[in-house]
């Protein structure tokens, strides 16, 4: 007579499916334990994206389909925005505080980006922090870079203690340090990203601008060790005329300049950025991303406002959605692209333009610190100091990094 097994019809089915799971998925599993390792720990419900060719970071997939930089301009409950109140974060400068400097609207802080098809997932501030456990984030770029830097740190530090939390400035790297997690979030000013006669993180409103080829190292040996960096370069090219290209040293007597129109001086400091990132970038453990151009409303014919008008006044986002603001702005765009493209490694083009370039309303116009007095002239004609550049915290600068969080963790 056979004798019964004493297994359980249940522990044959499940020892089945651990045999059947481990022969299709040992090697998925082998590169979930290395992007993230043991002592790291993800109690978040999201299972973590594990093919080999999976991006450091990423805990899930989206629909390929949708593109996130492809939408409108909504308004959002105003209960979910602004993500977090002005006077809440002590970490905005100045030149950025809207509303403490008599700003009387606050429309722009209550709309939400919405793309076509899909709607973006919701920032997870503990997420982004633990993701970030034991590892260094690193901005560098120019001030616009700075604003999307401090945006990150204002969303960020509400779930930090007061006592585990620091901000401080090293020259031209400023770095928060979330204490608990061990992790760093840093800005770096190099406008150029190449060394040039711009770089004192103070004193650099330089109006006759310099660039030195191939002279990233100058900088790029303070972003060593970083394992995300968001890069940006772009205002600065914008001088009206061409760039200056210096050859040699900014010690020599005699300089050795040329002139090289945007386009083409563009391209090579983003060449000699790819270079960099490829010698120094782990592939298998950095995420590299680069925010495209930032644009400006200087001219409100350009949205089919009153000539001689900019940002000033400026109450309500743009709704033509085919509008793309200037010429300039396509060519640099087409550059990045084209440079871009030619990359060995993987770099997320996060493609903020034209989702901007519909946001007139959210510049900090003349609601912020001025950097010398005004004159009489001035205060009689506010459209001649308003700043059509930098934006408004809380605001714009959310949105773009709702869309960095999107791409980092949901490619």
């Amino acid at each position: 007579m056979a004798r019964r097994s004493n297994i359980s019809p249940y522990l044959l089915i499940l020892f089945a499916f651990i045999l059947i799971f481990s022969a299709l998925y040992s090697q998925d599993l082998r590169c979930t334990l290395t992007l993230f390792p043991s002592d790291q720990q993800f109690s978040y419900g999201v299972v973590p994206v594990t093919t080999p060719e999976s991006l450091a970071f990423a805990v899930g997939k989206r629909d390929g389909s949708c593109d996130i930089f492809s939408g409108k301009w909504v308004v959002d409950d105003r209960s979910s925005r602004p993500i977090y109140e002005e006077s809440e974060c002590p970490y905005i400068q100045p030149q950025l505080t809207c509303q403490e400097h008599g700003r009387p609207d606050r429309d722009y802080q209550h709309r939400r980006w919405k793309p076509h098809g899909c709607d973006l997932p919701s920032f997870n501030a503990s997420l982004m922090l633990e993701s970030l456990r034991g590892k260094r984030m690193l901005f560098v770029g120019d001030s616009l870079n700075r604003g999307q830097y401090v945006s990150l740190v204002c969303l960020l530090h509400r779930v930090i203690p007061e006592r585990a939390k620091s901000m401080e400035t090293f020259d031209s790297l400023t770095v928060f340090t979330a204490k608990e997690y061990n992790a760093t979030i840093e800005f770096y000013w190099a406008p150029f990203l190449l060394e040039s006669n711009s770089d004192n993180a103070v004193i650099h409103r330089v109006p006759d601008r310099i660039v030195r080829k191939g002279s990233i190292n100058k900088h790029g040996k303070h972003w060593k060790g970083a394992d995300l960096i968001v890069f940006n370069t772009y205002l600065w090219w914008m001088t009206g005329s061409n760039m200056k290209i210096l050859r040699g040293s900014f010690e020599d007597e005699d300089k050795d300049i040329v002139e090289l129109s945007a386009e083409d001086a563009y391209r090579m400091a983003l060449k000699s950025m790819l270079k960099w990132v490829k010698r120094n970038m782990p592939r298998n453990r950095t995420r590299v991303f680069f925010t495209s151009m930032s644009p400006s409303h200087e001219r409100s014919v350009d949205w089919g406002g009153e000539p001689g008008g900019n940002c000033y006044n400026e109450t309500a986002p743009i709704t033509d959605q085919t509008y793309w603001g200037s010429k300039t702005h396509k060519s640099i765009m087409q550059v990045t692209t084209e440079v871009l493209s030619e990359s060995e490694f993987p770099i997320t083009f996060l493609n903020i333009t034209q989702l901007s370039e519909y946001r007139k309303d959210a510049h900090t116009s003349i609601y912020k610190k001025q950097w010398s007095p005004l004159t009489p002239e001035q205060l009689a004609n506010p459209v001649s100091y308003a700043d059509s550049t930098h934006w408004c915290l809380p605001g714009l600068q959310d949105t773009w990094n709702e869309l960095l969080y999107a791409k980092l963790f949901f490619p």
